[in-house]
């Protein structure tokens, strides 16, 4: 039962209810302006759409771009295409028909009837043409296609070789264009890079804050890629003329060190780069879980090497990666870099050793400065890194030689303190490298009996004077590429100086036993040396740090890419 109350509460009529819930006046009309702007929409969308049907169907040079067209014919059936390469070019004839594959380094419509590309393969561009009309009929669509590629898609351009008007001063290749029959994409780069490869063919500088990763503008206005942006996109740097030139270089100093221990009986070698303690005693190794129990990155080959003359090969030599963990922010230093390593038995004198390794460096740098193909790709280099081909050598088939005590005495003269007891700082070697320079008028010299203490437990002392020892160290453009000596052969000389190091060594530990026994049972007198592959590459062409000298270089602050 109601009470009175409720019963005098007013009820809305249903139809009233309705009436409210309707839309406003002005959400109809709202709401009517989207519907004929929607249909309108849906009309020019399919109006384009049929005109581009149309333009397609009127497209008499759509089978001559886009896509690579697939081959339905087996690769038996398949008729061999033949490619001609970018740097061929130089000497191509007029109305020569070829076909590369390269990148787009860039392009650009100058009308509706023409564009035009620039073709990229290392140090080589040529400007490519796309003009409507000719013997293939050119259609507008086809030149507003070409004119859209994204810079650094792989594209594959079939053309005609054609003299320009005029000689094209922005292409490397100035004497000739190539004129569009047809053009494919490969593989198509991204709209937006990170960094442009143009703008990475511009040396960076070298005083800015390397912590910053985003381009910067030079006086000119022109964007400027630091270093550290250069490699946190290395993909795209090392696509420059340069950079690829660089690593060619470095390759054919593997090849020449490999060519000169092939010629001088040396035996190849693989050794491990795990070991149970540190190679040199040191702390600047890197530890790691090895199962339930520790092992180290070595420092070196070097037990392994000396190991192998214990076996009797007389001479061996290897190429790996070395690991130092120093934690070393300088121009010159990484925690991994390549080593070039050799050792060899003396039969006489530990300064067989030391004029081998003299003739190797003489005969890697004086190819480096002879061989054609090196010398085209030093001439990049020095584009971008003026003084790469500035390196000199003494016109003598000897290196210059000087001990320790010599070199101190030299800095001494010249007004660097310098002492006979410790070892040479980075600023004195480098004093040091401008005054033999000037003096000497090379590049390239050897330091020769270093003072014992500041030399690795395994170094021969002189037998002459044990304060000195039978120890040297190479030198490019005043910097260290090389740290070599006669070994300890005698098995209780060995045991005695390890115990005698600072920290103290125990020879019997399981991590050196194996080693220290392979002098136990007879070793013959050696010696060898380690040389730094990014170091040679840095200092021959003269680059402001180590990082452009490797191609993905790791240091205290970078394990990427």
């Amino acid at each position: 039962m109601s009470s009175q109350g409720d019963s005098e509460v007013p009820s809305r009529p249903k139809e009233q209810q309705g009436e409210a819930n309707a839309p406003s006046k002005s959400a109809q009309k709202k709401a009517e302006k989207d519907k004929v702007k929607a249909e309108k929409a849906a009309k020019r969308q399919e109006l384009e759409r049929q005109q581009k049907e149309q333009a397609d169907a009127n497209d008499t040079a759509k089978h001559l771009y886009g896509s690579m067209p697939s081959s339905s014919a087996s690769p038996a059936n398949r008729p061999e295409q033949k490619f001609t390469e970018l740097a061929e070019l130089y000497d191509a004839k007029e109305n020569q028909e070829v076909t590369i594959d390269a990148r787009v380094h860039n392009a650009r419509v100058q009308s509706a009837k023409l564009a035009f590309l620039v073709l990229r393969a290392e140090a080589h561009t040529i400007q490519v043409v796309i003009a409507e009309g000719g013997t293939n009929k050119i259609s507008r669509q086809m030149v507003k296609w070409c004119g859209g590629v994204n810079s650094e898609s792989i594209v594959r351009v079939t053309g005609l070789i054609k003299q320009p008007v005029e000689p094209v001063t922005s292409t490397s290749i100035s004497n000739f264009e190539l004129h569009v029959e047809s053009i494919y994409m490969i593989s198509e780069a991204a709209q937006m890079l990170p960094v442009q490869v143009k703008d990475c063919m511009r040396a960076p500088p070298m005083n800015d804050d390397d912590s910053k990763d985003e381009a910067e503008t030079d006086s000119q206005g022109l964007p400027v890629v630091t270093l550290n942006a250069r490699l946190n996109n290395r993909v795209l740097d090392g696509r420059t003329a340069a950079n690829l030139a660089i690593f060619q270089l470095q390759g054919g100093i593997c090849n020449l060190f490999i060519e000169f221990m092939n010629q001088n009986q040396f035996t190849w070698i693989n050794s491990s780069r795990l070991a149970g303690a540190s190679t040199e005693g040191g702390a600047g190794v890197f530890e790691i879980k090895y199962f339930d129990t520790k092992a180290y990155l070595t420092q070196s080959p070097q037990f392994f090497k000396q190991m192998a003359i214990a076996m009797d090969m007389k001479r061996v030599c290897e190429i790996g990666p070395v690991f130092r963990a120093e934690n070393s922010n300088t121009h010159r230093h990484l925690t991994e870099f390549t080593g070039l390593d050799f050792e060899m038995v003396i039969k006489n004198d530990y300064h067989e050793v030391l004029s081998f390794g003299e003739k190797l460096m003489l005969y890697i740098i004086r190819n480096l400065q002879e061989r054609p193909e090196f010398k085209r790709l030093t001439k990049v280099v020095d584009q971008v890194f003026p003084g790469a081909g500035d390196f000199r050598l003494p016109s003598s088939d000897k290196a210059l030689r000087l001990t320790f005590a010599e070199a101190v005495k030299l800095l001494n003269d010249n007004g660097i303190a310098a002492s006979e007891v410790d070892d040479l700082s980075t600023a004195q070697e480098k004093a040091l490298g401008r005054i033999i320079r000037e003096k000497a008028d090379t590049d390239f010299y050897t330091i020769d009996k270093f003072p014992s203490a500041v030399r690795a437990f395994y170094t021969m002392p002189d037998p002459s004077n044990p304060k000195v020892s039978n120890s040297y160290d190479f030198f490019m453009r005043g910097q260290e590429i090389m740290s070599g000596a006669q070994r300890i052969h005698d098995y209780n000389q060995l045991c005695e100086r390890m115990r005698a190091n600072d920290p103290p060594l125990d020879p019997l530990s399981e991590g050196f036993r194996h080693y220290t026994d392979a002098f136990k049972y007879g070793c013959a007198p050696h010696g060898g040396g380690g040389l730094g592959l990014n170091r040679i590459l840095q200092f021959y062409l003269g680059l402001p740090d180590i990082r452009f000298a490797t191609l993905f270089p790791r240091d205290p602050g970078r394990l990427a890419p």
